[in-house]
């Protein structure tokens, strides 16, 4: 069973959120980088642009894929984690905590309010494991 912390929000995308202040900072989920394998390379947003809710910020390639990392609120870019540039394995060892990606300056803050809670989090979780039994 997955990490899912329930103090973080979270997208439907796999994007986790925690509120800090004024700002959001912005991860990926222990289940998508689970899904990912070993991270080799990341491509961070630049400090300063501004995003729109589901917008792709970010790139995170594995030995097995690559994915986008989208944006969960609408916002101004105002920090990335540069010590992932050297060390991306860090989002597979500490998804929560040290492999945080990015900070948002949240533009409206009731975008908050359409992510998604732990326990929606994990339900959409198994709904993506029961449909893709079903493929197989």
């Amino acid at each position: 069973m997955e990490n899912i912390p329930k103090e973080l929000l979270y997208a439907e995308t796999h994007e986790w959120l925690r509120e800090d202040d004024e700002i959001v900072v912005v991860g990926i989920t222990d289940h998508a980088q689970s899904l990912l394998g070993e991270l080799v390379f990341i491509r961070l947003p630049e400090v300063g642009i501004e995003v729109h809710a589901g917008d792709e910020v970010s790139v995170l390639e594995s030995v097995k894929a690559a994915a986008d990392v989208y944006s969960p609120v609408s916002g101004k870019v105002v920090d990335v984690n540069e010590s992932l540039l050297d060390a991306c394995g860090m989002i597979n060892e500490d998804p929560y905590g040290d492999g945080w990606l990015f900070k948002l300056a949240p533009r409206d803050r009731s975008e908050l309010d359409h992510l998604l809670d732990a326990q929606a989090y994990q339900k959409r979780i198994g709904e993506e494991k029961s449909s893709a039994e079903e493929d197989e």
